[in-house]
């Protein structure tokens, strides 16, 4: 059985899937499009050494900063992992909030063509050249059902989106039709729900304690390895805000206020996608303990 663990950014996916995994005596696969990163590690709230130790992970810090991944390389990984997995245990749990991610789990994007490299090197000098804005205005008029799924003008969601036009004539947006996915009869989909001022709360305490943890000395330990602040890994929301305040464009109050703000809109985005999901057994993070979400998914199964 998959067991699919989703909700927002800050909403308790960690501590609740280690506990179920360590109680199913299984293993967990991060459905995050950053976590797979080396040396991202507290910007994108990886588990802790500790809890890496108390259940084994897959899909954290396997790939290099400047490596390239999308969710059909994730998916890729993702199918060999989940069989391995599945020859010692009944289930496998996969835990994240990426949404293209989670849904490449639950209706596989078997159709999507690999990339062009020749269409990549394209459209990337045609950003230098013009910049960004401008592959954001052509997708935005072929392709305008996918403009609302990004993760703000994500430089390689839309180089993606249009190396995929480019190869088939389709829009990106079609191949995944987000009113359409239903997970299959070994699936099992559950999400964590808080009321949206308490989720608000846990993020802007989430950002509090990053920072207290290290994340400026992080941003600094990764541009001083020799990684261009550039690279699509970084511009995530806490990693760009930390280097554009390194650049000087806004002072430190500021570059945590930016985070918070840039967070709560993410997660913002996030329900909007999986409020759409009719079959995910939603549950009130708020409102039970560990051990009640516990016992509640392990009822349904």
């Amino acid at each position: 059985m998959r067991i699919i663990i989703l909700g927002p950014t800050a909403s308790g996916k960690t501590e609740l899937s280690i506990q179920l995994a360590e109680d199913l005596e299984t293993s967990i696969i991060s459905a995050d499009s950053r976590q797979c990163f080396s040396m991202m590690d507290i910007g994108t709230a990886k588990p802790s050494k500790q809890e890496l130790t108390r259940v084994r992970h897959f899909n954290i810090s396997n790939l290099s900063l400047d490596g390239d991944d999308s969710a059909i390389k994730f998916n890729r990984r993702a199918e060999v992992w989940e069989n391995e997995i599945l020859s010692n245990s009944e289930h496998v749990i996969y835990v994240g909030g990426s949404t293209l991610h989670l849904t490449g789990l639950i209706q596989p994007f078997s159709d999507i063509p690999d990339s062009d490299p020749k269409n990549i090197a394209v459209l990337n000098q045609r950003i230098e050249d013009e910049g960004i804005e401008s592959l954001f205005e052509l997708l935005k008029s072929i392709d305008p059902e996918y403009i609302p799924k990004m993760d703000g003008m994500n430089r390689q969601r839309i180089i993606r989106a249009l190396d995929v036009w480019m190869q088939t004539g389709k829009p990106f947006s079609s191949f995944h039709n987000n009113d359409k996915l239903k997970p299959d009869e070994d699936s099992i989909v559950f999400g964590l729900q808080h009321p949206r001022e308490k989720l608000y709360a846990r993020i802007n305490k989430r950002v509090d304690l990053m920072i207290q943890a290290g994340l400026e000395n992080e941003v600094e330990q990764i541009l001083d390895s020799g990684f261009s602040p550039d690279l699509q890994a970084l511009q995530t929301v806490g990693y760009r805000e930390v280097i554009a305040h390194r650049n000087g464009e806004f002072d430190r109050k500021t570059m945590i206020e930016k985070i918070k703000t840039n967070t709560r809109r993410y997660a913002k985005r996030q329900l909007t996608w999986f409020r759409r999901w009719e079959f995910i057994h939603w549950l009130d993070a708020d409102k039970m303990t560990t051990k009640e979400l516990m016992e509640k998914i392990q009822s349904t199964l």
